[in-house]
């Protein structure tokens, strides 16, 4: 198997004094190329710093975050927004969605600023199993906000990314679109061999997952199998 992700000894910490708050405690976690991987904790228990870390959008206090073998740890910021452009997608609860730009043109605009995206056959397959077709002429502003959620998934997975980082990607889902959606992301992760990290609270989710993780108060541990 290939790591593609691989956290060592990575802790973060918010504020100091009796203000300190250790928001991810020593962490190690490895994940591999075609794995879908679910990580399951209450609000506030460190999820989405361990995804802003996994992301590159915070750097960690301690530690290092390894990413297809590159240290994203001691790059410059320049850098590390290279790597986010062109190796993760981001599924966020607040739809990353660009509220002048129609859903074609969010696809377009992504053409515009980094190579090597879906080709328009793969795109047509991706709007028809996340049942937005219809939408592609419509602004985020149109769009209910399970519709968002999944034009912003077919937005994270387009770029072909080798890591996909979903935060609560179910949140304004049913269960039935829910279901759907993980069913999609385990597809596109298995055919297309990426890596996939869905941090959610819903435990129904699970049992589309490789591996499935707990977390609580910043402690992540691993749920063996039964």
């Amino acid at each position: 198997m290939t790591t593609v992700l691989e956290l060592k000894q990575v802790t973060k910490t918010f504020g100091s004094g009796h203000k300190k708050v250790e928001a991810l405690k020593n962490t190690e976690f490895k994940a591999d190329r075609g794995e879908l991987i679910a990580i399951i904790g209450p609000s506030g228990s460190g999820k989405s710093t361990f995804l802003t870390l996994v992301g590159g959008l915070l750097t960690p206090t301690s530690g290092d975050v390894i990413l297809n073998g590159q240290n994203i740890t001691k790059m410059s910021e320049k850098e590390r927004s290279q790597i986010r452009l062109n190796e993760i997608g981001f599924i966020l609860q607040a739809s990353n969605l660009i509220p002048f730009l129609t859903v074609a043109k969010q696809m377009k605009l992504l053409n515009k600023v980094k190579k090597g995206n879906m080709s328009v056959g793969e795109m047509e397959q991706l709007y028809e199993d996340l049942g937005i077709g219809d939408l592609r002429g419509k602004y985020p502003s149109d769009l209910s906000g399970g519709e968002r959620q999944r034009v912003a998934i077919a937005k994270a997975l387009y770029s072909n990314p080798s890591i996909v980082l979903a935060d609560e990607p179910t949140a304004s889902l049913d269960s039935d679109r829910a279901y759907e959606v993980m069913e999609l992301l385990k597809r596109e992760t298995k055919s297309k061999k990426t890596t996939s990290i869905v941090v959610t609270h819903d435990t129904r989710l699970t049992d589309y997952c490789d591996k499935v993780y707990y977390m609580t108060d910043g402690v992540l541990k691993l749920q063996e199998e039964n």
